[in-house]
């Protein structure tokens, strides 16, 4: 599902960090070495078909590479 993030995250918090994230090795080759953690945080986002909710959003994030491979949990509204 395809979805652009309005405004800001909110609440964010780490979920897991370092070899706590199953897919570490994935993230590592595909993007590179870093202190990558993995977080969440609420967000205003629009879908595809236009429509703008409300939703818990998780993603991984290492320092100097970014968010990568951000994906909707669940929808709060």
């Amino acid at each position: 599902m395809h979805f652009h993030i309005i405004g800001e995250i909110a609440n964010v918090e780490t979920i897991a960090s370092g070899n706590r994230i199953r897919i570490l090795a994935f993230l590592r080759k595909q993007y590179g070495p870093g202190r990558w953690r993995k977080l969440k945080g609420v967000a205003r986002i629009r879908l595809s078909d236009g429509t703008l909710r409300r939703a818990e959003i998780h993603w991984f994030e290492a320092h100097g590479i970014g968010r990568k491979k951000m994906r909707i949990r669940r929808f709060l509204d």
